[in-house]
């Protein structure tokens, strides 16, 4: 199922697109767009663009690949035969779940390139604070994940893919500026915060969890 999902998403444009638009946002304001996120205007050697601007990005990013988990399953009819499998509920769920993740995480990796860059651009080369940087990346995958959760909660209850995406993204813009704003922000200084580590995971847990109980809710009436 993992495989199948994940197949599915490099099989259509949907993948290209959303990995491409992320990262053709991020490079621009980075480098090229004028600003507070400019590395160049800023004068120091720091990513921290890289971290502020990708919840945002992520807001719509996740949305847009959770829409259609389902979505298209129910719509056509696949669903119900999806469920006739010897496959337990949970393990097709995890299956989309973790792929779609998955995608997103790709996404990420070619971001790595532009610490590697701002730290040879360094005066002394290499001068750039290395901790803030992995906990910033460990937040941002853990805020990525939990966005994606949330995503697949929001796509239990509707067929149509517009809904579906609104939903979602109302949901993480809401969430994120009550609740997980602070977390991220403690993990983004380099403090890799035991609290913060299982915040994000038990969210995670819960909006599967609650997206499982759902369409099982829904799709048994």
């Amino acid at each position: 199922m993992f495989r199948k999902e994940l197949t599915y998403y490099f099989s259509t444009p949907i993948a290209y697109i959303v990995i491409g638009l992320y990262l053709l946002a991020i490079s621009l304001f980075l480098w090229v767009i004028p600003g507070q996120w400019n590395i160049i205007d800023s004068g120091y050697a720091q990513v921290d663009g890289l971290f502020q601007l990708s919840p945002w990005l992520f807001m719509l990013l996740c949305p847009a690949l959770t829409m259609r988990l389902l979505s298209e399953e129910r719509q056509s009819g696949m669903w119900d035969l999806i469920r006739t499998k010897p496959v337990s509920l949970t393990r097709i769920m995890l299956s989309k779940y973790f792929a779609a993740w998955t995608l997103v995480l790709i996404g990420l990796l070619p971001c790595l390139v532009h610490y590697f860059v701002v730290a040879y651009m360094a005066e002394p080369m290499g001068n750039l604070d290395s901790g803030a940087f992995i906990g910033s990346f460990i937040g941002l995958i853990l805020l990525s994940g939990t966005f994606m959760a949330i995503g697949l909660f929001c796509a239990t209850f509707s067929k149509s893919q517009i809904v579906c995406f609104i939903s979602g993204a109302l949901s993480c813009f809401v969430l994120y500026w009550v609740l997980f704003q602070d977390h991220y922000s403690s993990l983004s200084r380099g403090v890799i915060d035991l609290r913060d580590l299982t915040f994000f995971l038990t969210v995670i847990v819960l909006a599967l969890a609650a997206a499982i109980f759902t369409i099982d809710h829904i799709t048994r009436k």
